[in-house]
């Protein structure tokens, strides 16, 4: 199933859950291991365009998520959640994308702000328009990390509710996002 149903995620969701998911932490823990290198590290160079290159990559699967987002059914909710839940995790959802976008874009500013462009590896450039405002660099990069770790910090709640719901509630949440649940399964709706 590529598409999403009115029960389950398809499998075109899934797999952008999962390597955005994946590509996430990654890009964390790769930028906040090389906030400490020097000049004299090998890395002082590969590192941030790794960094930059992945990043972009994750701007572009993250604007392919909303667009398919968009043309696609959205699973009803389990019958198990209440508005709250509901609400909550529509909440979580929304900010976790604001946050993206806010940090693709200071990404893209810093190491813009002397007008080179970024390459994306050697596939292509995105271009530059230099310094927008005074101490761009040094903004965007405080922007950038902070909210790195406010992203980090909601990302580590959406999990734990994924991991409440399958092992306190014994609900398909967490299961509609790994494969697809059987509809007529009583787990699939389980009201505790």
């Amino acid at each position: 199933m590529i598409q999403n149903t009115h029960q389950n995620f398809g499998l075109v969701t899934r797999i952008i859950h999962w390597v955005s998911a994946i590509t996430i932490i990654g890009l964390f823990g790769l930028g906040y291991w090389m906030v400490d290198l020097d000049y004299y590290s090998q890395w002082y160079q590969t590192a941030p365009h790794w960094h930059e290159s992945i990043g972009v990559l994750l701007c572009l699967v993250t604007l392919f998520r909303l667009f398919w987002r968009a043309v696609q059914i959205q699973p009803q909710a389990l019958t198990s959640h209440s508005k709250q839940d509901q609400f909550k995790a529509k909440t979580v959802h929304v900010l976790l994308y604001i946050l993206l976008f806010v940090i693709f874009s200071c990404g893209y500013l810093i190491p813009t702000a002397d007008g080179r462009a970024i390459e994306v590896f050697t596939w292509f450039s995105l271009p530059a328009f230099g310094e927008l405002f005074n101490n761009q660099e040094d903004i965007a990069g405080s922007i950038h990390e902070y909210g790195a770790y406010i992203l980090i910090g909601l990302a580590l709640i959406h999990a734990l509710a994924a991991i409440k719901h399958h092992f306190i509630d014994k609900d398909a949440t967490l299961k509609r996002m790994l494969y697809t649940v059987d509809n007529n399964s009583n787990e699939n709706n389980n009201q505790s």
